[in-house]
């Protein structure tokens, strides 16, 4: 029997089943409970699991689960969360935390009073390539850092493969940008290494839904570096790409094969005013594997709740700016 028993919230998600996988193919995790704002649903991916379904989250919580994973409607992050650290259960949750940054430390505060383990999946922070751009930056090979960019993107929209409640502004406080564009934002400030001072957004809406099907979000910072994040729901052949230039080099990847290329004059002759390959390292935990590990062994995700809510706080920022026609200002938010 696994050792740490999960009840799940909601498969309003596509990642919903990513996550369950993980869980059932974990050796110390299972499903054991499910809840869901639509019952019909919930009963039958309960049914699939051969769990019961629960129709009220309180009783569920009231259970002998460890933990949840939540996969329900942004708007019901802080409800569903809030009540969960209340009840004593870990919590793993799909990106953002919350759609407001009152919101989010509305959660955080019930997570650190009741000393429950929680973990946002940020995932394309443990992949290889960002470990190798992370390295590079350490070495200090770029010089001063002027400017990040990252663009991610697909062809959701006009294929029609993503659920069509999706669209939904009242459910998902957002379209393009709080889904996918969550990644762009957060690996810019990343590569960065510093807090922006201000956001400006624009959104587009090429297929005419309540939500942005495209955007991009400008980030400006105090030493004048500036960060780049573009998504979309409407590309059919957008390769997911970074650029990271500095003072005194570069780096690119997926431009657009998945290759991590720099040139650099601190780093001898091979590397200067020449584009070389580096190594890409095998990617590290994930973010569920990273949260089993937080709960058997006590410890915090710092970094990662440090990210997200850095990131909640930058898509409301992201939404205000692009509603205003202006630029915001993060103590704004």
């Amino acid at each position: 029997m696994a050792s740490i028993r999960i009840g799940k919230i909601s498969y309003w998600h596509v990642h919903a089943w990513d996550y369950t996988n993980e869980a059932l193919a974990h050796p110390d995790t299972g499903i054991v409970a499910v809840w869901d704002e639509d019952p019909a649903r919930g009963q039958e991916e309960a049914g699939k699991l051969g769990v019961p379904f629960y129709a009220s989250l309180d009783e569920m919580l009231a259970s002998d689960i460890d933990a949840v994973i939540v996969s329900a409607p942004t708007r019901m992050h802080r409800e569903v969360m809030t009540k969960a650290a209340r009840a004593g259960k870990h919590i793993f949750t799909e990106k953002v935390l919350a759609p407001t940054l009152r919101e989010a430390n509305d959660i955080l505060d019930e997570v650190q009073k009741n000393g429950v383990k929680l973990m946002v999946s940020l995932p394309r922070l443990n992949d290889g390539y960002t470990l190798a751009i992370q390295d590079v930056l350490a070495e200090g090979l770029l010089g001063r850092i002027t400017q990040t960019r990252v663009r991610l993107s697909h062809n959701g929209a006009i294929a029609g493969w993503l659920p069509e409640h999706f669209y939904s502004l009242e459910d998902y406080c957002g379209g393009a940008l709080i889904d996918l564009g969550c990644h762009p934002i957060y690996l810019n400030l990343l590569f960065l290494g510093e807090a922006p001072e201000e956001v400006s957004a624009q959104f587009g809406y090429v297929t005419g839904k309540q939500v942005e099907d495209n955007a991009v979000v400008l980030l400006q910072t105090k030493s004048g570096a500036v960060g780049i994040a573009e998504t979309g729901f409407v590309n059919s052949f957008s390769p997911f790409t970074i650029e990271v230039h500095g003072t005194e080099g570069s780096l690119l990847y997926g431009t657009p094969e998945a290759k991590l290329l720099l040139v650099t004059s601190l780093k001898g002759e091979e590397f200067a005013g020449k584009w070389q390959e580096l190594p890409i390292p095998p990617n590290r935990e994930n973010a569920f594997e990273q949260w089993v590990g937080h709960i058997h062994n006590g410890t915090l995700a710092e970094e990662n709740i440090r990210l997200a809510l850095d990131l909640t706080k930058l898509m409301e920022a992201s939404n205000r700016s692009a509603r205003e026609h202006r630029a915001v200002r993060l103590e704004e938010v």
